[in-house]
């Protein structure tokens, strides 16, 4: 009966660390899934000469005239943020402001870069751009010709 006391009292106690190991474990694999995922992807990629979509990204900027889009897409430039800036036309802007329906007209800068530019991309035209609140909005790039975004990868250096 000794021994088969001893053996329960061991049963017991892995199973209790094995349950308060399981929720760490979980906690764990949750919380590395995106980092794993991110370097599965890119050895893929390295691999077989793939894209990993969402790597790269184009940002919408907004600007008042064609003089201070030019001088926002060279300050970009300079700073080596895009590797790519076009600056579209005017366009008709609508829009609310202070509870007032506006009307102006814009310049608009598309911007390719390197999805991990985007937040320093968004801090620094926030520094330099003269509007209260300057619109710049992102979205990932999900396809694309690939020797496109390799020259974008030449142009932007890596963080």
């Amino acid at each position: 009966m000794l021994f088969v006391s001893k053996t329960k009292d061991k049963e017991q106690s892995s199973c209790a660390e094995t349950a308060t190991l399981r929720p760490r474990v979980v906690i764990l694999s949750v919380l590395l899934y995106p980092v794993l995922r991110s370097l599965a992807l890119q050895l893929h990629a390295a691999l077989t000469g793939s894209y990993v979509s969402g790597t790269h990204s184009i940002a919408f900027i907004n600007c008042l005239n064609e003089q201070i889009a030019k001088d926002i897409a060279r300050a970009i430039m300079d700073k080596k943020l895009a590797g790519y800036v076009n600056i579209l036309p005017k366009s008709l802007a609508l829009y609310f402001w202070k509870g007032e329906l506006e009307e102006s007209t814009e310049i608009l800068l598309l911007v390719k870069t390197r999805t991990s530019k985007i937040g320093e991309l968004s801090n620094y035209v926030r520094s330099i751009h003269p509007f209260e609140i300057p619109e710049i909005i992102s979205l990932p790039i999900d396809q694309g010709n690939p020797l496109y975004f390799k020259w974008i990868e030449e142009s932007v250096p890596r963080d």
